[in-house]
């Protein structure tokens, strides 16, 4: 399957290669860059040198492998992540200084250097704008992923795409994930990451799989300018568009899911307080295994609301299921109406849809996540293997 994406923005090439459980992938495109990354506290080599050079604001391509993190390799790693840079930087004739390096994979495992050296001279020869080129691109830095995860938002100025990876270990403070948006809007350095930062709040930190937050976690946007100047506030909202479609790609591609589960919080003192609570409920396991089993225990949805740490009033509250189609009360301003029957009706589809009404103000957020189910366990009790 073929998506177009990234090679839509005028200014941007790609491609890639996938052998086995290794793959990399290039992307030449010029302009400023903004990044976001992963909160853990033990960050993969690539994330140490990128938050270094993105204080420069430009990059000109990217290169990124999957099958090995580059994580917890110390000196070494970090002399590796350099090394990639230098690599792709030779194969596109550009300064290695300006290229975006990412990883993804297995933790404490050095990186195959000369088998990215070779990876990269194939991939380097047939970069291209085709819908094919791109998919390949996107299919290199899937791990446990069952699908590339493509979106593109056109406006009649100025278009956003991205592509992204991500499947599990996926938690708030970035949903493992990479991340690569672009677009043609010319805009500076200081509104595109006020602009990614507010997106990737509003998107990536609002996904949780599994609860595990990555040492690799990356978004990276640039823009190349080629469609000129436009509206800062029409830019922000057609990039956290962008966004929330990776981002609910990543949910439903969680390991082992079956269901996208999407939970909205409605009348929330703040926006952030919204969001905790919708990240807690998506986060519960209780309210995961009760959505495989599709079982309308709506309890658990109000239990993990409860101990997100916002107050509310408990008595107050309503509750709604759906699947995007039809939508049941459960609770209504603190009282029971669930129709138990109507509420399982709901829960037999692909996605599940919880919406949370904390009658305490006037803000509102969401969350996505997935099912938890034995297939989880299966690929993780086996990942290194």
């Amino acid at each position: 399957m073929t998506c177009r994406s990234i090679c839509a923005i005028e200014g941007v090439s790609a491609s890639g290669i996938k052998e086995g459980k290794n793959g990399l992938a290039l992307i030449s495109a010029s302009g400023y860059t903004a990044g976001v990354f992963t909160q853990n506290l033990v960050k993969a080599a690539p994330i140490e040198l990128m938050q270094e050079r993105i204080k420069k604001g430009k990059f000109e391509a990217v290169i990124a492998n999957s099958g090995c993190a580059n994580a917890y390799t110390g000196k070494r790693g970090y002399n590796d992540a350099v090394r990639m840079s230098e690599i792709a930087g030779e194969s596109l004739g550009i300064d290695p200084y300006h290229v975006g390096v990412a990883s993804t994979g297995v933790i404490g495992k050095y990186l195959d250097i000369s088998l990215i050296e070779r990876q990269c001279c194939d991939v380097a020869k047939n970069i291209g704008r085709s819908e094919s080129s791109e998919t390949l691109a996107a299919q290199a830095i899937m791990t446990t992923d069952t699908f590339p995860k493509h979106a593109l938002v056109e406006t009649d100025t100025f278009s956003v795409g991205g592509i992204a990876k991500g499947s599990g270990m996926i938690a708030p403070n970035m949903a493992t994930m990479l991340a690569f948006l672009y677009t043609d809007a010319k805009i500076n350095q200081k509104q595109l990451k006020q602009a990614l930062s507010q997106a990737t709040r509003r998107s990536f930190n609002c996904v949780v799989v599994d609860g595990d937050t990555s040492t690799n976690d990356i978004a990276l946007c640039t823009a190349t300018g080629e469609a000129g100047h436009v509206n800062n506030t029409e830019f922000c909202t057609v990039l956290e568009t962008c966004c929330r479609s990776l981002a609910q790609q990543i949910a439903a591609d969680g390991e082992g899911a079956t269901k996208l589960i999407e939970v909205t919080v409605l009348s929330a003192m703040n926006e952030e307080a919204a969001a905790t609570v919708a990240r807690a409920v998506i986060g519960s396991s209780l309210v995961k295994t009760a959505v495989y089993g599709e079982d309308p225990n709506w309890g658990r949805i109000v239990a993990a609301a409860g101990r997100s740490g916002i107050e509310f009033d408990p008595n107050a509250i309503s509750l709604w299921i759906g699947d995007g189609t039809n939508r049941y009360p459960l609770v209504m301003s603190g009282e029971i109406i669930a129709d138990l029957a109507m509420a399982k009706t709901a829960m037999k589809g692909k996605k599940v849809i919880f919406e949370i009404d904390l009658a305490s103000g006037k803000e509102k957020a969401t969350a996505w996540g997935c099912d938890l189910t034995e297939r989880y366990v299966e690929i993780n009790g086996r990942y290194t293997t």
